[in-house]
């Protein structure tokens, strides 16, 4: 129980430095560019304490869910005084107000990426692609049950051909017999049909080897067998390995493989925020009581939750996997073009841009900046859904958790 209280409070504390970091992201740049930045806070309610530093107040308050960093005219609506006008942020040029709006986002993408490269290098990173990594050099078990599909239990008797062959664990095969391996699942295949000794090529620690395996002859099933349905058991090759789920790096080949993992991240990232009004109704089940469905959204609680059953299983990798995922989600999330989230102003600062070179061409003067009192509604609307989304999640994440078996 300890260990899962660790795992929930640190799990909650790197979400509040995240998003401290994604306000400071934006005070950094708004002060790089010379705008006026009065407050930098972490938390929300009332205020612990505070302190001034030049122009700006920093400091602590009561709820560290969240923070806010207040530039004097971040809108044309927003009062400034007369000292503070002439560096308002709507008087900036457009593209220092676009880096300033998506600094947070920058901010998590940084830092999500920071926390794949150290786990590169220490944890490893997963093995997405199914590459030939072996994970385990076990013994060619002799026979497959046909119902359950389990292997034997090794005897003395029971060849290790990989084991014998001085294959190791971490090591990934490359080659067999001159052809590529492919794929975990297409080295598999090309093993079934093998029989004595043949030359497999494995790299290890960026070096390349070759070596002899005796393939042993084994009884199996075929590959897309089902549990419990009347399999037929054939001769094949074996050579005694399991699957590695893991990609250890070196500190220089880590920014390749962490660079290429990221892209994978940011791709499945959208690909759930696409899917997420088709979610909702997992959300709705789960708050009901129904069985959870693993792929629903959850929220930071949620998340907290995961994180710390991953600790208290020792399994540190998916607490690290799952914060960074959560950087690169709140970040894509925050930049879409909808108020009040930063891609929002940054859609309309960009419109303002159109506009004005549209109507320069036109031979007419700039039109000023945009009226966000017009714009009140439909960001009531969405502050409203995104409210409730949230409240349906967190409601959710209490009364019926995904918990990592």
């Amino acid at each position: 129980m300890v260990a899962w209280l660790l795992g929930f409070v640190l799990f909650a504390l790197g979400i509040c430095v995240s998003v401290a970091l994604h306000e400071a992201g934006h005070m950094v740049s708004a002060k790089a560019f010379g705008m006026r930045v009065r407050r930098y806070f972490i938390g929300f309610g009332p205020t612990l304490f505070s302190f001034r530093r030049g122009e700006t107040e920093y400091g602590l308050k009561v709820i560290p869910a969240g923070g806010f960093c207040d530039i004097a005219g971040m809108t044309a609506l927003d009062p400034v005084t007369a000292e503070e006008a002439p560096r308002a942020m709507w008087r900036f040029a457009t593209w220092k107000r676009v880096v300033v709006m998506s600094a947070g986002s920058i901010t998590h993408f940084l830092l999500g990426f920071i926390i794949l490269y150290l786990m590169a290098v220490t944890m490893g990173l997963p093995n997405t692609e199914s590459k030939p990594l072996v994970g385990s050099t076990e013994c060619a078990a002799a026979t497959q049950d046909a119902k359950t599909l389990k292997l034997s239990a090794c005897t003395a008797s029971d060849p290790s051909p990989a084991k014998a062959a001085g294959i190791l664990p971490g090591d990934e095969i490359i080659s067999v017999n001159g052809q590529p391996a492919g794929t975990w699942s297409d080295l598999v295949g090309k093993i079934r049909g093998l029989h004595g000794e043949n030359t497999f090529v494995v790299e290890r620690d960026g070096v390349q080897r070759t070596v002899t395996v005796d393939v042993a002859t084994v009884q199996r099933t075929s590959p897309d067998a089902k549990a419990g349905s009347d399999n037929a058991v054939t001769e094949v090759g074996a050579i005694g390995v399991g699957p590695g789920g893991t990609l250890h790096y070196g500190p220089i080949a880590a920014i390749g493989g962490t660079t290429k993992f990221t892209g994978q991240l940011f791709a499945s990232t959208w690909e759930g925020l696409m899917k997420f009004p088709q979610k909702i109704p997992a959300v709705l089940r789960a708050i009901g009581g129904e069985q959870n469905d693993p792929e629903r959204p959850v929220s930071v609680v949620g998340a907290s939750i995961i994180g710390a059953d991953a600790v208290e299983q020792g399994v540190w990798q998916i607490f690290v996997l799952m914060l960074a995922a959560l950087n690169f989600f709140v970040g894509v999330f925050n930049l879409l073009p909808l108020l009040p989230l930063d891609g929002g102003h940054i859609a309309v600062v960009l419109y303002e841009r159109v506009r004005d070179v549209i109507r320069k061409a036109r031979g007419k003067a700039p039109a000023g900046p945009v009226d966000y009192n017009r714009l009140a509604g439909i960001t009531m609307v969405l502050v409203i859904l995104g409210g409730a989304v949230v409240l349906l999640t967190v409601t959710a994440d209490i009364v019926n958790p995904i918990r990592l078996q």
